[in-house]
């Protein structure tokens, strides 16, 4: 279980090592935040991707701020109107799991930024993680990590990432 573990962490190691190479990169991800929800300076979650578009595109598509709603004090971005009229019938089937956060991450104790490129709907939720590289160690045991993620969420939603 320690290798397990330990080599869990060595890829998001390498993961933030990666993003920190790439200019430009802008993530939503705040240390400091103790919200349960991830989500940028102007309060967009998904780093205002359209949530919907995972499920009907099966992609991510960027959305547009003239289409825009707000669910549990994120707001998100919409590709078209037609996208954020089904978001606001069900908002809670299509907001991201863990507030937007890295499912990998939860299930290790850690709340790290969701990328928007990373993602995976499981049994009709939306999960994402940090980076690809994450997602593919998230998706060796996916059920597995689901258990340890549901168990660890209640300790650290409310708890900023820094103090993790």
């Amino acid at each position: 279980m320690l290798n397990v573990r330990t080599s869990i962490l060595a890829a998001l190691i390498s993961g933030f090592a990666a993003l920190a190479v790439v200019p430009g990169t802008a993530l939503a991800y705040d240390e400091n935040s103790t919200a349960a929800v991830n989500v940028d300076a102007q309060g967009v979650g998904l780093q205002g991707y359209d949530p919907v578009a995972y499920f009907t595109d099966k992609a991510p598509v960027l959305g547009n701020s003239a289409y825009k709603a707000s669910h549990n004090g994120v707001t998100y971005h919409f590709a078209s109107k037609a996208h954020r009229d089904q978001f606001t019938a069900n908002p809670a089937h299509y907001a991201p799991q863990f507030g937007g956060f890295c499912a990998m991450g939860v299930a290790l104790d850690k709340k790290l930024d969701g990328d928007p490129q990373a993602w995976k709907i499981v049994d009709g939720k939306l999960y994402l993680n940090v980076n690809k590289e994450v997602q593919k160690k998230w998706l060796e045991d996916v059920p597995g990590n689901l258990k340890k993620a549901n168990m660890e969420w209640p300790q650290i939603k409310d708890k900023a990432p820094k103090d993790l």
